[in-house]
């Protein structure tokens, strides 16, 4: 038993052992899970092709890990509207205006499986369906969330661009779709 805690102090990770900080961290992944953190990017309008040249667009997104792809819709209940997906397959899971645009490589996460639902879990609570807004708590701030938590980084800037842009004009917020209930999630279609 002795010499098992001795081996224990000699992994950097753990505190022992005289390596470097480099070497520690990749002696840390090979202990650890270590999953990819994928954002997986939808088109929800064709003139994104015209409008990505100004930086912004009508984007869905949802975050993949351990072969499942999280993402967020609205409904007119107070209960998680968090729902999980076969990754990159929007437009046969969410519906045809969903069209999957890329999958970009955010990091990696230390969070087992079990973990990562655990955190959806907990925030279903925050994202709950009649909480949806287009603008101020929409599907790209969800996987901005989620993606912070388990692998400190933020989805980039041009996902939630529009709806950002939008918030700082009042007028055009005004415009917007402000109530859940107008926008309902659906299990076959939601509308985002």
């Amino acid at each position: 038993m002795r010499m098992f805690f001795n081996r224990l102090r000699s992994i950097p990770c753990l505190g022992g052992g005289r390596r470097s900080r480099r070497s520690s961290s990749s002696c840390c992944d090979e202990i650890l899970p270590r999953e990819p953190v994928v954002l997986n990017v939808y088109d929800l309008v064709d003139t994104n092709h015209y409008t990505m040249a100004l930086g912004v667009g009508f984007f869905h997104s949802g975050v993949q890990l351990y072969g499942r792809e999280y993402g967020f819709g609205g409904h007119e209940f107070p209960m998680s509207g968090i729902f999980e997906i076969q990754p990159c397959n929007g437009q046969a899971e969410l519906g045809e205006h969903f069209r999957f645009r890329e999958s970009i490589l955010l990091g990696y996460t230390h969070f087992s499986s079990a973990d990562v639902q655990r955190i959806v879990d907990q925030l279903g609570l925050q994202f709950t369906g009649n909480s949806y807004h287009l603008t101020s708590k929409n599907c790209n701030h969800f996987s901005n969330s989620l993606v912070h938590i388990v692998c400190g980084r933020k989805i980039p800037g041009w996902v939630n661009r529009l709806a950002y842009l939008v918030t700082c004009v009042p007028f055009l917020e005004r415009c917007m779709i402000s109530s859940p209930s107008q926008h309902q999630y659906r299990q076959s279609s939601p509308q985002h």
